[in-house]
């Protein structure tokens, strides 16, 4: 095998939007993510809109649809 050819693997701090912090390994020390086990509806029971960017106001103000029906 290749001397240097992998990139280095250690632990790395992820976090996640709801506020979690977890710690794993990864080749990246820092990530942030938008969903972890904390807050996915699948595990929690509850549902929850997670809005990128106002992309689904957008797309209710492109096709005139209204956020209360």
């Amino acid at each position: 095998m290749k001397k240097d050819l992998h990139p280095k693997y250690g632990k790395a701090k992820f976090t996640c939007i709801c506020g979690a912090v977890f710690e794993v390994g990864s080749t990246t020390k820092e990530q942030r993510v938008d969903i972890c086990s904390k807050c996915h509806p699948f595990y929690t029971g509850t549902q929850r809109t997670v809005e990128t960017r106002g992309r689904a106001e957008q797309f209710r103000r492109k096709y005139g649809l209204n956020q209360g029906s």
